[in-house]
């Protein structure tokens, strides 16, 4: 059985989990089983160090909670005393001691008023925002630091077992002595894997693990009474992705079946724990390879599992799923239902992505629905599951209990390792229920991904261990029945985020394979339009006809431009897959590039209509004020008249679209000229445009080379404006040829490139910096005037992050971009590749090569031209945009601010990554940069229409922003219209008021 789309309405997924419920719980039965365990919690709560009390004094949702989290999550891995103070200084300078942010009253508990005292003592020895200190402050500091590290890691020794398998073991068998009923899963901590070094070494983690743990197991026992292990796919292999499904099946299914063998040998359990929602195809792909592999070598093994979240709008399918595939293959699995620690970045995911609707539920209470739907249906299926239940909710467990007890299935619980003991303390007073705790295990510097995701889910104001702890919440309330239905989204759907007016473009998912089957079977059937090259006297011919259009183009309401406009957005996004096979063709776009620019021109189009409402309608002066009695003052805007609008192969579709909707709904009518390499695109689009109501002569487009095509709508006299995406040396030249013609002053709107750089400071998360190097430099083969150019890391981290960037460069497939698993596709032409070429041979003399250059995977693609990476000495030795995936990296120590001054200095001002957590140096170093845009701990490339308007200054171009509340007023003038209202015979309004 294939699964259902994760994008499904919630509503429709619920109503049938609660059907599948009917009959099944008392929850009355289910609220008094729990009753006495929530009074004994709360009349004997858990000790000072565990969650629920560590949440009750510093929940996350305050200043102080939110500080101390950002410390747990960075603090430990930064190298160097000065970034460790300002860190600590910028968090803990956050926190609201007085008790405003979240404390209403005095901390009843000693702990509590010891730990508020500590953070106001602290932060009298930390420097301020600016970082100014004397030696006796900044001897202060540095106890504060040392202090507030060693804090930082006797709180990660509550959530982590041990630092080593040895130590976990250790623990764990004092643990079993004290309550024999109790096991252990062990997950050694660490990110996903980036490169195949860190995949490796994970894998040998593992295999050390399981045969620690077998060598630990000193009586005969079954995978349900012995200690496991549980690993992450992702992992043991760094491209664990959907795209990568060929690679993924050939390269690490044998690493698992090895690791599968030895748990087999030893009869432990060894479950592959969940990942996120686009993976869950490959995850049971992977499964599957497993499982047949299981009944055919080792049949009587019972100990292999599955985790299993029911968040996830598809969880019950998934259950039925995963029976299936037991029963098919005539084996045992356990399987660990969870509910998701990925929520939020599912959400996050959905909204970029424009999904049609949330993977996951968002109310926490159809979570809950599903969990037990799901639960039902793994207890009735004994002969093929070991159900294994992991939650800290007390209603949930009474539920789960009297659900096994009416099917007689035998089951066991989990809980985290340091959370949910007090709750677990009550519940196993019952000798016949068994538990098992899932207990991380590695060194602190790898648990603060881990603790910081578990504080997010179990600190959240919805969570029940986060209401347990809140004594305002009574304990009817927190037992309260989740069996009912909320009839509408918790969030808006990713369609609705930018409000009625403007639908959201919707997007593909590529993880999907019936999105990927619609754009494959697009690429069959899509016919890129053959484009006659235009000549000098075609342009004058054109300007003619454009010229007559103008006065009733320029008369036509406002209203009926923005809904031509919309009614292209429409018929855009119904042919997105079309257009997409058009970009990949004409355009070597990758089709996750392909599938986001149609989007960007989708949203291009319904953001201009509703801007060009807002801006052209008339504003009566001085708003709000009456202003002069007896007359009235209106402001209104209209077209300046015929544009040119020029626009560049690297976005022949989105820019194109964003420069010619703009002139279009403004009133303006419009010569379009698009790239030489790109005319097929840009004619599909015109006629897309027509197709919607925009008159041929209103729109016409010419096709040929610049310098006759090109310079011949320039220097047309009818010319109005001009609006130009390309490059810095031809945006001077035609400006040079528009302040030399005669006749009024030309407006030109000017987006050309840049040196974008992009700084990281010891604060950074590598893995995050590693991800945004990559994407930032490298995909569309570094073919956008937003990628990363110049990256700055501090000497302390450049070791290891450029270690980090050059094994994930090596995993990327640089080759034909019609495949789904091609990463980096070409350059466009001979002409780009030559230019690129070039400049690499100019770096490998006065630079020092990162990495060799590789041989791409597809010669027969020609263009290709891998990443690369230079060092160079300093940031001043960059002096050109290198258009192409290749990146020059500079090494800084010092004053962050230097670097950004040393960055201005190149002249050009587009856009500037900063990696850091220290907050306050990101707004710093934001104010002090010139640029246009500035993206803080993540990538630099992606603008959003509406909310990130894109464009910079210097040399990188005149503004206004693209997709900017400014950028349509560029092309319009404006007429005040001031009437005397008293001209025929006097104020009638004045005197209507009386004296």
């Amino acid at each position: 059985m294939r699964l259902p789309a994760p994008d499904r309405p919630e509503t429709d997924v619920v109503r049938h989990r609660l059907h599948s419920l009917e009959g099944t719980l008392d929850w009355a039965a289910v609220a008094r089983q729990a009753r006495p365990w929530v009074e004994a919690v709360r009349a004997h709560p858990a000790p000072f160090w565990a969650l629920e009390s560590l949440l009750k004094e510093f929940p996350i949702s305050s200043k102080e909670g939110l500080a101390l989290m950002r410390l747990a999550e960075a603090l430990l891995r930064v190298p160097d005393a000065d970034t460790a103070i300002a860190l600590t200084a910028d968090q803990l300078g956050r926190a609201d001691v007085a008790g405003t942010a979240g404390h209403t009253r005095q901390s009843e508990s000693a702990v509590g008023r010891l730990t508020h005292a500590a953070v106001a003592l602290s932060k009298k020895f930390l420097p301020d925002a600016d970082g100014s200190t004397g030696l006796a402050a900044r001897l202060g500091a540095r106890a504060v630091v040392t202090a507030t590290v060693r804090a930082v890691q006797l709180l990660g020794q509550q959530f982590v077992l041990g630092e080593s398998i040895a130590q976990a073991l250790a623990q764990s068998a004092r643990t079993h002595r004290a309550q024999p009923h109790v096991r252990f899963s062990f997950d050694m901590l660490g990110e996903g894997a980036r490169t195949e070094d860190d995949a490796q070494r994970y894998l040998a983690s593992y295999e050390h693990a399981l045969d620690a743990i077998a060598a630990s197991q000193r009586e005969a026992h079954t995978p349900a009474l012995a200690d496991g292990l549980s690993i992450k796919l992702s992992a043991l292999h760094p491209r664990y992705e959907e795209a990568q499904h060929e690679r993924v099946m050939a390269e690490l299914v044998p690493r698992v079946w090895a690791l599968c063998e030895r748990a087999a040998r030893a009869d432990l359990n060894l479950t592959l724990d969940a990942e996120e929602v686009d993976r869950l195809a490959l995850s049971l792909d992977v499964a599957e390879a497993l499982v047949e592999r299981i009944a055919a070598e080792h049949p009587q093994w019972q100990g292999f599992g599955l985790a299993l979240q029911a968040y996830q709008t598809r969880s019950l399918e998934l259950v039925e799923h995963v029976i299936a595939m037991a029963r098919r293959h005539g084996v045992k699995l356990m399987c660990r239902l969870v509910k998701g620690a990925y929520w939020d970045a599912e959400i996050k995911r959905a909204q970029e992505a424009g999904l049609p609707h949330y993977p996951v539920f968002t109310h926490k209470q159809h979570t809950d629905i599903s969990y037990l739907a799901c639960a039902r249906a793994m207890l009735a299926a004994p002969d093929a599951l070991f159900p294994q239940f992991a939650t800290h909710n007390a209603g949930t467990i009474a539920a789960l209990l009297q659900m096994a007890e009416r099917s007689g299935s035998r089951f066991e619980l989990q809980r985290l390792h340091g959370m949910g003991e007090a709750v677990y303390r009550e519940v196993l007073r019952e000798p016949l229920i068994s538990c098992r705790v899932y207990a991380p295990v590695g060194p602190h510097r790898d648990l603060l991904a881990y603790l910081v995701r578990r504080l997010l889910e179990n600190g959240a104001n919805s969570s029940f261990v986060h209401q347990l702890a809140d004594p305002a919440c009574g304990v009817d309330e927190l037992l309260r029945s989740p069996l009912h239905l909320l009839p509408t989204s918790g969030l808006p759907l990713p369609r609705d985020l930018f409000g009625p007016a403007r639908p959201n473009s919707v997007g593909v998912d590529l993880s999907v394979r019936r999105d990927r089957d619609a754009l494959l079977h697009a690429r069959q059937t899509a016919v890129l339009p053959a484009v006659a090259e235009a000549s000098a006297n075609d342009v004058a011919a054109a300007a003619q006809r454009s010229l007559a259009a103008v006065p009733a183009w320029r008369r036509s309401p406002v209203t009926q431009r923005a809904a031509t406009l919309r009614h292209a957005a429409d018929a855009l996004q119904t042919r997105l897959p079309e257009f997409c096979a058009l970009l990949v063709d004409e355009g070597r776009k990758t089709w996750p590039d392909a599938v986001a620019e149609v989007r960007e021109a989708i949203d291009f189009l319904r953001y201009h209509a509703v801007e060009a409402e807002r801006v052209m309608a008339p504003v009566n002066l001085p708003a709000p004020w009456p202003g002069v009695t007896g007359e009235t003052n209106t402001l209104r805007l209209h077209g300046r008249g015929m544009w040119a609008c020029i626009s560049p192969w690297n976005f022949p579709l989105a820019i194109f679209v964003g420069q010619v909707s703009a002139a279009l709904v403004t009133g303006n009518t419009v010569l379009a000229k698009p790239a030489e390499q790109t005319p097929g695109v840009a004619l599909a689009a015109v006629r897309l445009l027509h197709d919607a109501g925009v008159p041929t002569d209103v729109l016409q487009m010419l096709h040929g080379p610049g310098d006759t095509v090109g310079d011949a709508l320039v220097a047309h006299p009818g010319v109005a404006g001009v609006a130009f995406t390309g490059s810095t040396a031809v945006a001077k030249l035609i400006q040079r040829a528009l302040a030399a013609k005669d006749g009024p002053i030309v407006p030109l709107i000017a987006e050309t490139g840049g040196i974008n750089a992009m700084l990281v400071d010891p604060s950074a998360l590598p893995e995050q910096v590693c991800d945004a190097v990559l994407q930032s430099a490298f995909r569309s083969a570094g073919q956008r005037c937003s990628a990363l150019r110049l990256l700055c890391l501090h000497e302390d981290i450049a070791e290891r992050t450029l270690a980090m960037i050059a094994g994930a460069v090596k995993e990327l497939r640089v080759g034909d971009p019609a495949r789904i698993d091609t990463d980096v596709g070409p350059l466009i032409d001979a002409e780009a590749h030559g230019n690129v070429a070039a400049q690499i041979e100019r770096l490998r003399r006065h630079g020092r090569a990162l990495w060799p250059d590789r041989i791409p995977q597809d010669l027969a693609v020609p263009h290709l031209q891998a990443p690369l990476a230079f060092e160079v000495k300093r940031i001043a030795a960059v002096k050109e945009e290198i258009f192409g995936p290749v990146l020059q990296v500079v090494r800084w120590s010092g004053d962050a601010a230097q670097v950004i001054d040393d960055i201005n200095a190149l002249g050009y001002g587009l856009t500037l990554g900063i990696q850091t957590r220290i907050d306050s140096r990101a707004q710093a170093l934001a104010s002090q940069a010139q640029v246009g845009n500035v993206y803080v701990n993540r990538n630099t490339v992606g603008a959003v229409v509406g909310l990130q308007p894109f464009g910079g200054e210097g040399l990188s171009g005149t503004g206004p922003k693209a997709g900017g509340p400014h950028y349509l007023p560029r092309f319009c003038v404006e007429q005040t219209v001031t009437i005397n209202t008293t001209a025929a015979g006097g104020n009638v309004a004045l005197m209507a008021g009386g004296v």
